[in-house]
């Protein structure tokens, strides 16, 4: 069974920062692209920032030169560095994996985690 589970969200003050972390486990041979996702209240699902097994990144121009995204591929983990919040930030933040499980070919299945509230405030 294969789960993603967030950590690291919480309460900052506007201009603070905050890094989310998602850990990736469960019987895996590969995992493809990962991304964070985040949802304000009544407002649609949107994506924050993407990054694919090479490395290579994009982020909404929302965050851009603010959030960072990597991953540590040896332990199956992507991390959102999140710089300068504002209160516009506020929203639940959740991980999003396209994971190939062991004993299923090459087939490769979407994931996603729980969500961290993270709540930007004075």
């Amino acid at each position: 069974q294969v789960q993603l589970v967030e950590s690291g969200g919480g309460l900052v003050q506007p201009g603070g920062s905050l890094r989310l972390s998602c850990a990736a486990s469960g019987s895996i041979f590969s995992i493809n692209a990962m991304g964070w996702y985040r949802q304000a209240p009544g407002k649609q699902r949107e994506l924050v920032a993407h990054i694919t097994s090479g490395g290579n990144t994009n982020y909404a121009d929302s965050v851009k030169g603010r959030f960072t995204i990597s991953r540590d591929n040896a332990k199956n983990t992507v991390f959102l560095q999140m710089n300068e919040l504002k209160p516009d930030d506020t929203a639940v933040y959740s991980c999003n994996a396209d994971i190939t499980p062991r004993g299923f070919g090459w087939n490769q299945y979407n994931y996603w985690g729980q969500g961290t509230q993270v709540t930007v405030s004075s």
